[in-house]
């Protein structure tokens, strides 16, 4: 856990009392493609084998709508190769990942 003032100095913020702190937990995945943000709505924070990179970082992914049959995650990503942001949709069967593909437009 890492402790993180909101304020940078506290010369401009004098009302502000410096021991008011909140604590962040580190929350981000690297792998060798990708560096992911875990959405809160994940039941799981795994990175399943069949992956789904959408170049939209501002797309609504509703999961729960298309009805897959297996564990998912979706996560806020930086591809590492050229520094694109998007989502990454993992899934656990391979079916679900075509069944993505095929219903999955974006805004």
């Amino acid at each position: 856990m890492k402790q993180v003032c909101l304020y940078d100095s506290p010369a401009l913020y004098p009302h502000c009392n410096p021991l008011h702190l909140i604590t962040m937990a580190t929350q981000t995945i690297q792998t060798d493609l990708y560096k992911l943000y875990p959405s809160p709505r994940n039941t799981v924070r795994d990175v399943f084998e069949y992956q789904v990179f959408v170049p939209h970082p501002y797309a609504i992914i509703d999961l729960a709508a298309m009805e897959l049959a297996g564990k998912t995650t979706l996560f806020a990503a930086c591809r590492l190769s050229d520094m694109k942001m998007g989502q990454l949709v993992t899934f656990a069967l391979a079916a679900d990942q075509a069944k993505f593909e095929r219903l999955f437009t974006p805004d």
